[in-house]
C-alpha cells in the first residue's frame, strides 16, 4: 500500500515537473513585439524585444513604446519569418512577412538592410490576433497594427492600404493594455 501511494506521488511529481518544463520551454521561445514612434523621422517602427537596445532608441528620440503582441523566436510549423526592411532615403522601416513581398520588389522600392525579427503564426487560434500593415501614402510610412479595438480610426488619420500580414499571440500582459 505504501509503495502504491509513494508511486502515485512520484508519478504526479514527474508529470508536474514535465508540465512546468514544457511551459518554461514555451516561455523561452516567446518574444514581445513593440511599436515605437520616431519624433525625428515622424514614423513608426516595429521591433522585437532586444532587437535594438532601448537606451539607443531613446537616444535616437524614439518614444511611445507600445506592446503589440508576442511572437516566436524560432521557426516552426505554421509560422512565417517576419523581416524588418529599412529605406535609407525616406527613413521608413517596415516589418513584413517573409513571403509577402519578393526581396527584389522591396529593393526596387528603395528598401535595404533586411533583418530577421521573429516568427509569427499563420493560422488563427484562440489567443491569436490578426496583424495588419497600414500605409500613409504621403509620408511613405508603414505602421503595424494588431486587429483589436477601432482600427479604422487609422483611415481618419490618413492611413490606407490595410494589408493582412500574420497573427500575433495575445497574452494577459497585452490584453490588459487594451
Amino acid at each position: 500500500m505504501k509503495k502504491g501511494i509513494f508511486g502515485l506521488v512520484v508519478l504526479a511529481s514527474m508529470l508536474f515537473m514535465t508540465g512546468k518544463e514544457a511551459f518554461a520551454q514555451y516561455e523561452d521561445d516567446m518574444v514581445k513585439v513593440y511599436r515605437w514612434y520616431s519624433s525625428v523621422d515622424r514614423n513608426y517602427v516595429t521591433l522585437a524585444e532586444g532587437e535594438i537596445q532601448e537606451g539607443q532608441l531613446l537616444q535616437w528620440k524614439y518614444k511611445d513604446k507600445t506592446l503589440l503582441f508576442f511572437a516566436y523566436k524560432t521557426p516552426g510549423p505554421n509560422r512565417v519569418a517576419v523581416y524588418r526592411w529599412t529605406n535609407p532615403v525616406t527613413k521608413d522601416q517596415v516589418s513584413v512577412a517573409g513571403d509577402f513581398v519578393p526581396d527584389a520588389d522591396m529593393m526596387q522600392q528603395g528598401y535595404t538592410l533586411k533583418t530577421l525579427q521573429f516568427y509569427a503564426p499563420i493560422r488563427r487560434s484562440e489567443n491569436h490576433v490578426a496583424v495588419y500593415n497600414w500605409l500613409k501614402v504621403k509620408a511613405k510610412d508603414w505602421v503595424t497594427v494588431p486587429e483589436f479595438g477601432d482600427t479604422d480610426k487609422y483611415i481618419k488619420k490618413g492611413w490606407r492600404q490595410k494589408t493582412f500580414q500574420y497573427y500575433g499571440i495575445m497574452r494577459d500582459d497585452v490584453a490588459s493594455r487594451r
